[in-house]
């Protein structure tokens, strides 16, 4: 009979005497959704996991908080529908009963010339209809005959240029004021940033080839809404999208998974067929490591071990300020800007790139606050790529308190004074959006390839899958059940 070798120090299992092996062990490094989702994959393989993560709590930009008596979400409080990745997450996790859609009344769009509707038949404020009534009164008669030329327009060689920018697509295809009326203010407030700056290919992957192969614009984002399933673009949790954290962590814990806050990773290296981790919290032996911190740290950590990934840092991603309010204002029943307002850059009296009316979203929300009590959720970036875009971030939080009561109160049409605020809250989210400028779809792919040639380690997470909790849970569910599967624990 043979015997096997004894147990590596990595902590491969050793098997002697018949006895059951050890399972394979793995340290996910990183607390946001893009590790906790990985920990619950691998630990659903079999594999036991360390998770730790830097700051004092989990979940990154998915957490809640209370305002004004009110549990409410500090971070996201939707995802996109456009494939099911996340709802079958909640579902899994128990809450699949709780998504809930937003009012179907949607958002408006303020512009230097007052506010109205924003149109509901485009993708990132990209219209597939240009007859729409509420794109020409955005753009104006000429501007939407401009506008229609796309449909007849060659496409010559700009689909055919190795980086191209979101930008540049809509100016060249559908002029200047589709770009700065209705594109860039979807755009900034999705992203922060100026369209100018944008990849096309990183915030919307297949739109390149999909003008292509339909031959306009126009007909490309038609052909993308109606492919999207029926119904909301976008769906949450009643109570808060943070409710898809706590769940996470309740699910880890039946797992076994140890979690470690405030736990930041100093070191990671190859040790013998495995990983040594370096932490706050200790030094942890493992025989993967997925790593789903943020890009700077990521690469900085496995550098020393894949020297290939120095220099591939992603540039640092935008920064925003959310100021929530929670005010006593029947007036604001009426809902005057239906469920919250996108700004246009040009606006020069305004400084809020978004407010959200959160109780005229979401339903449940308007059921616990009650008649005539409202939260207001106004949101101050740095618009990467703007000119003299000013980094409100910075500003301290009475400073912000102040700005988002003028604006709410010149955006939403209603005056809101200090008598009329029940709570108030600022949160800060520094570099948490990904950057998704011109070439870091190119530095994505170069760390692909170093990692690719590496055993027992992959990366995952926003800087890597993009924005949104659509593209962050799929690319960790993926990239952890792959792992997972590379770990052959001994039979």
């Amino acid at each position: 009979m043979q015997h096997p070798a004894p147990q590596h120090a990595s902590g491969r299992p050793e098997r002697q005497g018949g006895r059951k092996p050890k399972p394979s062990t793995a340290v996910v490094i990183g607390g946001g959704i893009a590790g906790l989702v990985s920990a619950r994959e691998l630990a659903l393989a079999g594999v036991e996991v360390t998770v730790l993560e830097r700051s004092p709590r989990f979940g990154g930009c998915v957490t809640r908080h209370e305002v004004g008596g009110l549990t409410l979400d500090a971070g996201a409080e939707s995802f996109a529908t456009r494939s099911s990745v996340v709802s079958d997450l909640v579902a899994e996790l128990g809450l699949g009963a709780e998504l809930v859609q937003p009012n179907p009344a949607g958002a408006w769009i303020q512009l230097p010339d007052g506010a109205q509707r924003l149109p509901k038949t485009g993708v990132l404020g990209i219209p597939a209809d240009l007859s729409d009534p509420d794109v020409v009164r955005a753009i104006g008669r000429r501007a939407a005959l401009r506008a229609s030329g796309d449909k007849v327009m060659p496409l010559g060689s700009l689909l055919r240029r190795e980086q191209l920018s979101l930008g540049e697509l809509v100016r060249t295809r559908m002029g200047d004021a589709v770009l700065q009326k209705l594109v860039a203010p979807v755009v900034g407030g999705v992203y922060s940033a100026d369209p100018d700056v944008l990849e096309v290919d990183s915030v919307m992957p297949g739109l390149r080839a999909s003008v292509a192969s339909h031959g306009s614009l126009t007909a490309a984002v038609r052909a993308i809404r109606k492919a999207a399933p029926a119904g909301s673009n976008v769906a949450g949790i009643a109570g808060g999208m943070g409710r898809l954290t706590e769940a996470l962590l309740a699910d880890l814990k039946t797992r076994h998974v140890s979690l470690h806050a405030g736990a930041a990773a100093t070191a990671v290296t190859k040790h013998d067929d495995g990983w040594l981790v370096e932490s706050a919290a200790g030094t942890f032996s493992a025989d993967a490591v997925m790593m789903a911190a943020d890009g700077g740290a990521a690469v900085r950590l496995l550098a020393g071990t894949v020297p290939g990934l120095t220099g591939l840092e992603p540039e640092a991603g935008p920064s925003v300020a959310l100021v929530t309010l929670v005010v006593d204002l029947p007036e604001l029943d009426a809902m005057p800007r239906g469920t919250g307002l996108l700004v246009a850059p040009s606006v020069q009296n305004v400084k809020a790139k978004a407010l959200t009316h959160a109780t005229a979203k979401w339903p449940w929300l308007a059921d616990e606050a009650g008649p005539g009590s409202h939260v207001l959720r106004l949101s101050f970036g740095r618009a990467v790529g703007q000119q003299g875009a000013e980094d409100f971030t910075g500003w301290n939080d009475d400073e912000l308190y102040r700005q988002a009561l003028a604006d709410a109160s010149s955006l939403m049409g209603v005056g809101i004074g200090d008598d009329d605020v029940v709570g108030w809250k600022v949160v800060r989210w520094i570099g948490a959006l990904p950057s998704a400028t011109v070439g870091h779809r190119d530095r994505v792919a170069a760390v692909r390839r170093e990692l690719a040639a590496q055993t027992g380690v992959d990366v995952t997470g926003a800087w890597l899958a993009g924005t949104g909790l659509v593209a962050v849970v799929g690319d960790a569910r993926r990239r952890a059940r792959e792992l997972a599967a590379r770990l052959q624990p001994a039979a």
